[in-house]
């Protein structure tokens, strides 16, 4: 069988992801993630073989975190020196339950027998991916504009498990599984 482009994710509930399309604007070689889409990354999988897909499926079932509110504001780039390739809306910086939560997540898939990056965890949503005619200083303009956004705080008490089908009018997320966070003691 064909391996399959997975990752993990928080959702985002539909009144955040409205407030996040009102960012969007017209910029040249932007191409902006369709609302429907958005979500904040905790951890890319990339291509998995079926029997490591399983594996790790069954682990992130044992997960166990207590859901949390979590803030959602700034806007920035990746990588942040240079012309971006990605911009992004972030979430706080060392928020516990969230770091929490990527450990348990990484620990359940390294358990399953997955090979794991260690790049800096850098919680974020993806707005926009830049093609190469990108006018940098449109870029620039916009991340000044809107560096201090802020949107109202969400509760998260579930993360999914997507898989992620790359077509020509940008990539296609389909939920494979979605887990509850538990209810506080």
């Amino acid at each position: 069988m064909a391996t399959e482009r997975l990752f993990i994710a928080i959702p985002l509930p539909p009144a955040l992801r409205e407030e996040l399309a009102k960012l969007y604007e017209p910029l040249p070689g932007v191409a902006w993630t369709r609302p429907e889409q958005l979500h904040l990354t905790l951890r890319f999988l990339g291509d998995v073989e079926p029997a490591l897909a399983a594996a790790a499926e069954a682990a992130l079932a044992h997960v166990r975190v207590e859901a949390f509110i979590l803030p959602v504001g700034g806007v920035g780039g990746f990588p942040s020196r240079g012309m971006p390739r990605v911009l992004w809306t972030g979430v706080a910086q060392g928020h516990p339950r969230l770091y929490q939560l990527r450990q348990r997540i990484d620990d359940a898939l390294l358990g399953a027998g997955l090979t794991l990056d260690v790049r800096r965890f850098h919680p974020h949503a993806t707005l926009a991916r830049m093609r190469p005619e990108a006018a940098a200083g449109a870029v620039e303009q916009f991340l000044r504009r809107h560096r201090t956004f802020e949107a109202a705080p969400f509760r998260a008490d579930v993360f999914r498990l997507y898989a992620s089908e790359l077509a020509p009018a940008g990539a296609v997320h389909s939920v494979k599984r979605e887990f509850a966070l538990t209810a506080p003691a």
